[in-house]
């Protein structure tokens, strides 16, 4: 071969190989939505046992392992729907619970871990059921909240699990929105609220009557953790007289904070974990570009440091322990990773893997989520994070804007299996953290206040110009993807900036706020006169929830548009939203609407979501005119 042909046969080789090694692998849409292969892992309060969920025939069910032997267990096995959630009791019986969509119930079952018999214990039509205790002292016996007597407000009972007995141990008067059970289930603090303020009560022992300690607007918030064991202190977490969250004790008797334990300048203090068995705080948590702790006790800090350089950098956090304190089930992930869980023995120091969430997919196929700030026009400093395909400059890209759900929520760092979806297939995903979001501060929460279809929408405009102006964004190529009142801020984007955007996906969207809040559960009427000062009052804000909800601007729409909804969502109007679809079809409006029966707002349908997932996949590329 000539040398000049040879000289060129190299180069050209060489340019192949670099193409083929910067190509990306399109991964599954299964290996993203598939149901966890284990999940939910547990241990019982004796060490003896771990269990978990697993799927069996596309539905949920607890299988359980002997740490003794090894040897596994399927201990339900339902096929028409699946375990919902679970919790071991202090005699070795599992209280789970199933919810019957297609009948709006509840079920509530006892499993006996020794015989594997199951017996069903209650059907609750239309009624919600929350655990909060269970107690070592009766071990037959967990202390529930449920709204059956009163679809609107929520008593406390006491279970026990092997007969299913139920005595109702304390009544709502009307006004209670959170019990606050101590570690024996003895209800000692609770919170009340007229809609605005909120009161928090307290009594000394369970002869003695409740009484008002502390009253705040809702602006201001305590939220009581745990009692200290000194004297009848107790920490909370609050945010009175102060901008961000703080870890305090306050004195019951007096009402009075006593103590700041621990403040973040930067942040509010999201959480805390407690040990009921040792009865002390062992940590703060936080969000910031990442997630946060500062630990309050030093055994519980070298007992994570300690696991922490077993894992290699991965994030952790403990989820459960046996009573022993000495038997610890680890949860690990990373931005890329949906991750593991372990059991760790500490006084073996000994790691031991359990699961893969999924098994058989390569972190380093998936994407960074990088954390970005930008100015809105007003001048306020906001926060998201910006995932960028692998092989690709943050260049120019196609971009997908996905705004979160529960306007005072937020976009947290960690695996997001959407993003890393839409990010292995060729786009750039935008999450801001727009004004209201948690984790911020009281006073940007309050510039939230009264701001939907407005400065919060302003916030996820001005961050796409944001991207456009730092030369990120391909101004062709923008989608915008959402759930709840992320669906909502979807067709507010297509509606209000119809230029900015080539289409939007809609999950169990927010449509009209008219019906949203009259059609509230029950239970959540306690909270609608606050949910008006925040969002809007019907009636004195009639006029600007009309101009915003996308339900009576079906005109503005010329977007293609592509909608899922669960017929069983409890917060949705399927006849009004259905017809919105026919009046957007009318107006030739380009719109895919799939109405999936027997689904809530999430589809539990492994099936439904891989359907779901590989319609958006075609959607956005059809819409988005290629990725190139």
């Amino acid at each position: 071969m000539p040398g000049r042909l040879r000289i060129l046969f190299v180069a050209f080789f060489a340019l192949l190989c670099a193409c083929k090694h910067n190509e990306v692998r399109q991964i599954p849409v299964s290996d993203f939505f598939r149901t966890p292969e284990k999940s939910f892992f547990k241990i019982s309060p004796d060490g003896k046992f771990v269990s978990y969920l697993k799927p069996y025939k596309d539905k949920q069910n607890i299988y359980i392992k002997s740490l003794q032997t090894g040897a596994e267990q399927m201990a339900t096995a339902y096929t028409d729907y699946s375990v919902k959630d679970y919790s071991w009791t202090y005699n070795n019986q599992i209280v789970f619970t199933q919810d019957i969509i297609a009948n709006d119930e509840f079920r509530v079952f006892t499993l006996d871990v020794a015989s594997l018999k199951i017996k069903n214990l209650l059907n609750l039509d239309k009624v919600r059921i929350r655990i909060l205790n269970r107690n070592r002292l009766q071990p037959d016996v967990i202390t529930v909240s449920m709204n059956k007597r009163d679809a609107a407000n929520f008593d406390v009972y006491r279970m026990n699990v092997k007969t299913g007995e139920l005595k109702l141990y304390i009544q709502n008067p009307g006004n209670v929105t959170r019990w606050y059970p101590d570690p024996n289930g003895d209800i000692r603090l609770v919170k009340v609220s007229d809609g605005v303020d909120e009161t928090i009560l307290y009594r000394a022992n369970e002869k003695a009557a409740f009484k008002p300690i502390i009253k705040n607007n809702f602006n201001d918030k305590v939220e009581p953790v745990a009692f200290t064991g000194e004297k009848n202190y107790f920490y909370a977490l609050s945010n009175v007289d102060r901008d961000k969250t703080a870890v305090v004790v306050i004195d019951a008797d007096r009402g009075k904070e006593v103590k700041v334990v621990y403040a973040s300048t930067t942040a509010d203090i999201m959480d805390l974990a407690y040990s009921k068995n040792k009865r002390r705080i062992e940590y703060a948590y936080w969000d910031e570009a990442k997630p946060q702790k500062h630990f309050l006790n030093n055994d519980v800090q070298k007992l994570y440091s300690n696991i922490a350089g077993k894992l290699k950098g991965d994030e952790m956090n403990i989820v459960d322990r046996d009573s022993a304190e000495n038997k610890f089930i680890i949860n690990t992930y990373t931005d890329k990773n949906p991750g593991s869980y372990y059991l760790y023995e500490k006084n073996e120091d000994k790691l031991t893997k359990l699961a893969d969430i999924y098994s058989g997919i390569h972190p380093e196929e998936f994407c960074a989520m990088r954390p970005i700030s930008f100015k809105a026009s007003d001048g306020l400093i906001l926060n998201g994070y910006l995932t960028v395909p692998n092989g690709k400059e943050a260049r120019n890209l196609p971009v997908v804007v996905m705004p979160h759900d529960g306007i005072w929520s937020r976009d947290s760092w960690g695996y997001d299996a959407e993003v890393q979806f839409l990010a292995n297939r060729g786009y750039a995903v935008f999450q801001v953290n727009y004004r209201g979001s948690a984790g911020y501060g009281k006073a940007f929460r309050k510039a939230g206040f009264k701001q939907v279809g407005s400065k919060i929408q302003d916030d996820i405009t001005d961050g796409v110009h944001w991207l456009i102006d730092q030369k990120i964004a391909n101004p062709k190529k923008i989608a915008i993807f959402g759930g709840g009142f992320g669906g909502f801020s979807a067709l507010y984007g297509v509606s209000f900036h119809p230029d900015l955007y080539n289409c939007a996906v809609v999950k169990y969207g927010l449509i009209n706020f008219f019906t949203y809040l009259k059609d509230a559960p029950a239970f959540y009427k306690p909270f609608l006169k606050m949910t008006y000062e925040m969002i809007g009052d019907p009636e004195k804000d009639a006029e600007q929830l009309r101009a915003i909800s996308p339900v009576f601007h079906t005109d503005k729409i010329k977007s293609p548009l592509l909608i899922f909804q669960g017929a069983k969502d409890p917060r949705a109007n399927i006849s009004e939203l259905n017809q919105f679809v026919r009046e957007l079809m009318k107006r030739n409006v380009p719109v895919i609407y799939r109405l999936k029966e027997n689904e809530r707002a999430f589809f539990r349908s492994e099936h439904n979501r891989m359907e779901m997932y590989a319609e958006i996949e075609k959607f956005l590329d059809t819409n988005m005119q290629g990725k190139q």
